[in-house]
Parts: C-alpha cells; structure tokens; sequence
C-alpha cells in the first residue's frame, strides 16, 4: 500500500512538472513573438511572468534587457545584462558587451563601462567602435574640453507624455507629442506603452528662444498613428515628415513579421495655405524603416535615417538627391566616418554645411550623445565626428538637435532625469563655437653624435617657456622619448637631454595650432677631451655664441639655452667653479664697451645663481675689446664674421 501511495506521489509529481515546464514553453514562445514583433511592454510582462516561476536562461536576459535598452531605459536593462554577463559568460555576444558598457556609462560608472568596451573591443576588433574605444582613451577628457558652450532650459511646451523632434518652420517650431487625451487602448503603441504621435505647431520667439500657444498642425499631416520628425523648406511650402507605414486607403501596413515600419512622407502646401495629402516618398520600403528627415542647405539632398539591408549599425545615415522634377536617386549610405556599428540617427544640416546626428557608437556619455562633423570636410580636423559636450550630452539620450546659426538659438529633445515627461524639448543658447581640440605629440630618439647608437638611460627633460620641469624621461634601449599629455598647442617648449660624461643638449620648440606628432631626433656627443682648470666651458660644451640686444644687458631667450648647458655641468660637479668673462668687438667707443661687457657679466652671474648656483662658485668680469682674438681692432676694416669672433663669452674654469 506504502509502495503504490509512493508511486501515486511520483506520477503526480511529475505530471504537474510536466504541465509546469509546457506552460512556461508556452509563455516563452509568446513573448519571444511579442519580442520579435517589436511589443516590447508586453513581452517585458510575460518574460518576467516566467522569471518569477523560477526560469532563467542567456536568451531571457537578453531579450529582457534588449526589451528596456530599446526604450531607453537603461537602469532596467542594466539589471539584465548584468545578470547575463555574470551568470552566463560563455554566452556572451560582443554587443551585450557594448550594450552592458552603454547602461553603465547612464549610470556615471564609466571606470566600470571601459572594463566592458575593453572586453567588446577585444572580441570584435574590426568593429568600428571598438577601433574607436581603443584609439579614444581620452574621450571623456575630449567631451569635457567641448563642455560649457551652451545653456539649456526645459522648453515651456512640454507635457508628462513624450515631447520631442524639433523643426524651424517660419516664425514656429513643429514638434511631435504623444499628448493624447484619449489614450484608449488602440491609440497605444505596444513599442514604448505610449499614445501615438502627433505634429504639433508652437508659436516661436527667436530673440528669447521661448515657444507658445502650441497646437496640433491638421488632421492632412496628422493620422491615428504615429507623425514625427518633420523638416520644412525654407518658403514653407514643403514638408517631410515620419510616418506609420500604411497606404492611400490608410491601411496599416507591415513587413513579412507583422512588424510596421517606418516611412518619410511628403506634401505641398497651396495658395490657401492648405497641406495636400502626404504621399510616400519612392525609396520608401515596407520591409524597413525610413525616418528623420533633414535638408541640405540647397535642399537639393535629403538626409534621414534608415535600418535598411547593407548598412554599419542598428541604424545609419543617409543621402538621397532631390531631382529639379521632385524624383528621388538613389540612396546613400554616409560611410564610416559617420556611421558605425550602434545607432546613428536624428540627422540635422546647419547654416555652415555642419552634420549635426545623434549616436550610442560614437564615444560618448551613454545613450544617444549629439555629434557634430563638416559635411564636405577640407582639413583633417574637419573630417573630424566630435562630441559637442555637455550639457547638451548627459548620461541618458540626446537627439534631435536643431540649430539657428543666425541667432545661436535652437533645441533638442532628451529623457534626461528631471524633465516634465518621458521625453522632453530644451531650447539652448549656444555661447560658443566648436572649439579646436589640438593633441601634439613629441617624439624623438635619443642617439650618440658619433656611434649613432641610441644613448640608452638618457634623461629627457621637457621644460615650459619658463624653464619650470614639465615631465622627465629615462630613455630605454631604443632611446625613445615621447611626450604628450602635457604639450599644448601653439606653445613654446624646451627639451633637454642628459647624459652622463656626454654633453648637455637643449632646444626649443614651437608647437603648431592643429593636431600633430612632431618628430624631434636628439643628437648628444660625448665629452672628448677632460675639464682642466683653464679650459673655457664654452669651448667644451660647443655653446652657440650668447649674443645681447644692442646695448642692452639682459638674458635672452637664446642666451638662457647656451647657460643651462653650463648651469647643468656645474650641478654635476659641484665643486667647479668658474669665472665668467664678456667681451665685445672694436665697434664703439673703448670705455663703452667695458662697461657694457662688465654689466653683461654681472647680469651673467645673476641669472646663474638665479638657478640655482650659489654665488661664491661664480667671479667675472667684462674685458670690453681688450682682448681681441684675431686682429679685428680699432680702424681695422675686417669681415662681419671677423668681428663677431670677438663677441664672446668665456667660462674658464678656476677650480
């Protein structure tokens, strides 16, 4: 009897685990094509229905934390991912690391997101944004340096639903607004929860940036589905704008998922100031999305935004010509300076032919950033896809900037922490113009004048225009030496190299005002013949001639080179001392010239033990053209370059 109860519990036992795992097999299949078919509230529902019954699997976490990244809410889909990562690493796809990487950035733990986009950049290496990771190091460094130039305000236009997608049109903006006071059910869109968008108008003030009296732009734009993005052509009498996918008939129209995609409508508006129905523009797909629409400044090209088959990422930048006859060409991926292997989307075209776009592939602070970069680039740095800082760029996302070049005014929409909705419009005043990022770099190897073999434990000293220590470096084997985190541009610089038994060598530099790697080869000879007390320091350290201004006294900034050379030899042997001695050539009268080598001397003297060396090491004395070297004299008519022998300093070594 025991035995059969036993075999009863069992049976029972196993045909409720049965039942148990074929429902959660059910809910599984459900919200992966609740998952597929882009309804990410309802599949987040049903997969955490299995979570709670105890389920966990990498696709889950996955999907689940797709299912928040994909509707910008980060702090969810950091939860998943982690959980991913950690319980299932060898799982792992490159892009959850990326994705995992960008949740954190939301959060500010950046230290946490490089360890991610390391480990991204390590496994998918041809990745364009891991070459970007791994070449950006200083990226943070680089956004704050662009930081500052704007101040923002949350727009007074903004709801609690989702307000977003800003275009100039006259004296309005044109935005789009999921403000719908119905919400009923089927004007609820399964993507994000929230009602449908709508175009609205809002009276604009340029002179202060403010908007008012908004209201909706008319039933011909505006559907029972979804309107944003516009952009409008100078004269106003033409609009693109994003739609639902559905046709003339207004019938909802989908892919070969189910899923309805995206498409860039048009229309014209006429003499009464009335819209015409918007048609489809021709490359327009049902199989993917078209979106965001923006104009050159000719309004001959369209720019938008497409997930269409042969792009980088997610979604790319394209370009489409506006034949004279208003036909379309073909479209135009905008290629890998600009889009990547993430988003890159909300296209603007500015005053200046700028490209103003949003990305999460671009280094930036998490989620979409703002990016800016010259659409038809003649330098370098003009090539250049630079974060335009903060605090238009924060930890959440950021997009749909529009600019006024003119007044220096715009807008741009964010779900930053703080706003009146899920999504909101800030108007800016932009302070200041895109600054300049300059990184220099010095570089050289250190070698012996006569071996031409690297001088190996060098020190390679980098002084400011002051002479104040900037950095110093031991050079290996290979006598390199780079510096560049404290180079600057357009700034003067000395580098000294130092070696022991070898001679002193200084020069300086001149850093130019863009980018750039200078290559400074050090040549240092070593010391051939041995110091007596006698022997002049001049001659045995091969100074250059110290020279003064005409009639003047003071160091010059040439000068100070040669005398480091002799200030660094007597910190080496600090039991030198040395007498200096000036002298000039027969030019001018006799007793001038001796009192002016005397000054040049004490002034000499003074600046060495400005550096240091203690004054009882030092004598001197000016000897004015007493002491010829050759037979240049008074009433001699002798060579400039003969003249010029005379013109001299000695440091004659006395101890």
């Amino acid at each position: 009897m025991g035995e059969l109860l036993l075999r009863s519990s069992l049976v029972l036992t196993m045909f409720f685990m049965g039942n148990f795992s074929f429902s959660q097999e059910k809910d599984l299949e459900k919200a992966k094509k609740q998952y597929d078919r882009y309804e990410y509230i309802s599949a987040q529902e049903t997969y955490l229905k299995v979570v709670e019954k105890g389920y966990e699997s990498a696709d889950l976490f996955k999907n689940l934390g797709n299912s928040y990244y994909f509707n910008s809410q980060f702090e969810e889909a950091l939860n998943w991912y982690e959980k991913l990562v950690n319980s299932y690493p060898d799982e792992v796809e490159p892009e959850y690391y990326f994705r995992y990487a960008q949740t954190l950035k939301t959060l500010g733990d950046y230290e946490e997101s490089n360890t991610y986009m390391q480990k991204f950049a390590e496994s998918n290496k041809d990745d364009q944004r891991a070459q970007l990771f791994e070449s950006g190091s200083d990226y943070l460094d680089r956004i704050d340096f662009q930081s500052g130039r704007f101040e923002i305000s949350n727009s007074d236009v903004n709801s609690e639903f989702s307000d977003f997608g800003t275009a100039f049109y006259g004296d309005y903006i044109v935005f789009s607004s999921s403000r719908d006071t119905l919400i009923l059910k089927r004007n609820m869109h399964q993507w994000n929860d929230q009602a449908f968008l709508e175009l609205f108008v809002s009276k604009y003030d340029a002179t202060n940036g403010t908007l008012s009296e908004s209201k909706k732009i008319g039933s011909k734009i505006n559907s029972r589905f979804h309107e944003s993005t516009a952009v409008f052509t100078k004269d106003g009498k033409t609009i693109y704008f994003t739609r639902n996918n559905f046709d003339k008939e207004r019938r909802y129209r989908t892919d070969n998922k189910g899923t309805n995609r995206l498409k860039i409508y048009r229309a014209y508006k006429n003499e009464l100031g009335q819209w015409s129905s918007p048609k489809s523009l021709s490359f327009n797909s049902n199989e993917y999305s078209i979106a965001h629409p923006a104009l050159s400044i000719d309004e001959k090209t369209l720019y938008f935004s497409s997930d269409m088959p042969g792009g980088k990422g997610m979604s790319d930048i394209y370009s489409v010509d506006i034949n004279a006859d208003g036909s379309f060409g073909e479209p135009k991926n905008l290629g890998n300076r600009i889009n990547t292997g993430g988003k890159e989307t909300f296209p603007f075209v500015s005053k200046d032919n700028d490209l103003y776009f949003s990305s999460d592939g671009h280094l930036g602070l998490g989620g979409l950033d703002v990016y800016v970069t010259r659409l038809d680039p003649k330098t370098k740095e003009e090539q250049l896809v630079v974060n335009i800082g903060k605090p238009i760029n924060g930890p959440k996302d950021d997009f749909a900037f529009i600019l006024d070049t003119n007044s220096k005014r715009g807008f741009f929409s964010s779900n930053r922490d703080g706003g009146k909705g899920s999504d909101d419009i800030y108007g800016f005043l932009q302070l200041e113009d895109l600054k300049n990022f300059c990184e220099i770099t010095i570089t050289g190897v250190v070698s012996d004048k006569h071996t031409g073999e690297p001088a190996t434990g060098a020190k390679i000293i980098l002084f400011d225009n002051e002479f104040n220590i900037l950095d110093t470096i031991e050079v290996g084997e290979d006598g390199l030496y780079t510096f560049s985190e404290k180079v600057e541009c357009e700034t003067k610089y000395y580098i000294r190299a130092e070696k022991e038994e070898y001679n002193t060598l200084e020069q300086s530099i001149e850093t130019p005002n863009q980018t750039q790697q200078l290559n400074i080869p050090l040549t240092i000879e070593n010391k051939i013949k041995s110091a007596e007390v006698g022997d002049d320091l001049a001659e045995i350290l091969s100074l250059n001639s110290i020279y003064f201004d005409f009639n003047e006294s003071y160091i010059r900034s040439d000068a100070a080179i040669e005398l480091a050379k002799v200030i660094e030899v007597m910190i080496q042997y600090p039991q030198m001392k040395i007498d200096v001695r000036s002298h000039t050539d027969s030019h001018g009268d006799d007793v001038y010239n001796l009192y002016l080598s005397e000054e040049r001397a004490k002034a000499t003297i003074k600046y060495m033990i400005g550096k240091g060396i203690a004054a009882d090491r030092l004598s001197g004395k000016g000897y004015g053209e007493t002491e010829p070297v050759n037979n240049c004299g008074n009433d001699t008519n002798c060579t400039k370059d003969d003249y010029q022998l005379n013109r001299r300093s000695e440091f004659i070594i006395v101890k």
